[in-house]
């Protein structure tokens, strides 16, 4: 099963981590990290969640993952010395440390952390491929359940409604489906009142667990 950084590492080593930068406060939709920037630095996330994506030759963004408080974003740049291979971007207002390559790379010589960091990223690369094949072959309900039921998990905040801060256009190309595909997706759940749609573009999530069932019972 997949783990955050945090449990990888262990809470005192990722406190200790925290406190080379202070908390920086991002806005919900604002990149974090932009797929082909060098690894100048990595971001801790330490409240929110964000939407890791990958932007293809002709500008097409496919969703890799999802991923919440404790996690560790652009480690493999700094540490391959590349460009990064994927884009970061705040499904919802997030905390965040910014701590630079050096002193992030004098951390992980200090403490013995590179293996068990490498292994963790290929973690990573194992489960977004699953996610990629996921988008491609699912219908439309399937992904847009799925995507959804990721970002619940991932979220910050804990109650009978969350609002997931993206519009239908953004919702469509991050699981590569047209927005009228996604409106389609959308219309009997909102009819069912289980999701419904906010004047700003987002959605109220209400009963995903119905949502889901009802995707995959379309199949």
């Amino acid at each position: 099963m997949y783990q955050p950084h945090a449990a990888v590492i262990g809470q005192r080593l990722w406190s200790q981590l925290c406190v080379l930068a202070p908390v920086r406060v991002r806005p919900a939709r604002s990149v974090l990290l932009r797929q082909g920037d060098p690894g100048t630095h990595v971001i801790l996330l330490a409240s929110g969640s964000a939407l890791v994506t990958l932007t293809g030759t002709h500008g097409e963004r496919t969703l890799l993952s999802v991923r919440g408080a404790g996690e560790l974003f652009g480690e493999l740049a700094v540490l391959d010395d590349q460009p990064r291979t994927a884009s970061v971007i705040a499904a919802e207002d997030c905390r965040v440390h910014i701590i630079s390559a050096p002193a992030f790379l004098a951390f992980v010589d200090r403490h013995g952390l590179l293996e068990p960091l490498l292994r963790h990223a290929i973690a990573r690369v194992r489960e977004s491929e699953t996610v990629r094949l996921e988008m491609a072959t699912a219908p439309v309900p399937v992904r847009l359940a799925s995507a959804l039921g990721r970002l619940l998990q991932a979220a910050s905040v804990t109650g009978t409604e969350y609002l997931v801060r993206l519009t239908q256009a953004e919702l469509s190309q991050m699981i590569g489906a047209s927005r009228n595909a996604v409106g389609s997706a959308l219309r009997p759940w909102r009819e069912l009142g289980w999701l419904d749609t906010e004047a700003a573009g987002g959605l109220v999530v209400r009963d995903i667990a119905s949502i889901q069932s009802h995707a995959y019972a379309q199949q």
